[in-house]
């Protein structure tokens, strides 16, 4: 696991290098995908300055920190480092599912876990129902 983080680390270093402008691209995306600052900030558990920092370009983000902003935006690492052209429709996130899945960091384990009961089992039904659904038509 170790030589695979040193070889990402060296990519990464070699990618910013070539001044892929990861910063514009994050603020690009934050903005198509109609999220503040705040909202990010507070979705990764970061200082105001720092994150401006890193969107305005003055500081350059770890890799364990574009991973979480690339989580908070709702895409990949690689969407982070891709030209605006290539790029054309960011996948969105609802807003207010962003803003819920902050929240329930802040819950107590217990209270996460009962959360995360509550969707297994949705997810579960949902899962059930596709493959009756899918059973059912095969045979017929």
């Amino acid at each position: 696991m170790k030589l695979i983080n040193k070889a990402f680390k060296r990519t990464f270093i070699a990618v910013l290098d070539n001044n892929m402008d990861v910063s514009k691209n994050i603020k690009r995306i934050r903005e198509v995908k109609k999220l503040s600052q705040k909202e990010v900030i507070s979705a990764i558990g970061m200082g105001a300055a720092q994150y401006s920092r890193i969107e305005s370009g003055k500081t350059d983000p770890s890799v364990s920190t574009l991973t979480k902003i690339a989580k908070a935006l709702g895409v990949s690492m690689a969407e982070l480092f891709t030209d605006r052209d290539i790029l054309k429709d960011v996948n969105s996130i609802d807003t207010t599912l962003m803003e819920r899945i902050s929240l329930i960091d802040t819950l107590s384990k217990e209270e996460q876990k009962t959360i995360f009961s509550i969707m297994d089992a949705f997810l579960s039904k949902r899962k059930l129902k596709t493959t009756l659904k899918t059973v059912l038509n095969d045979i017929q």
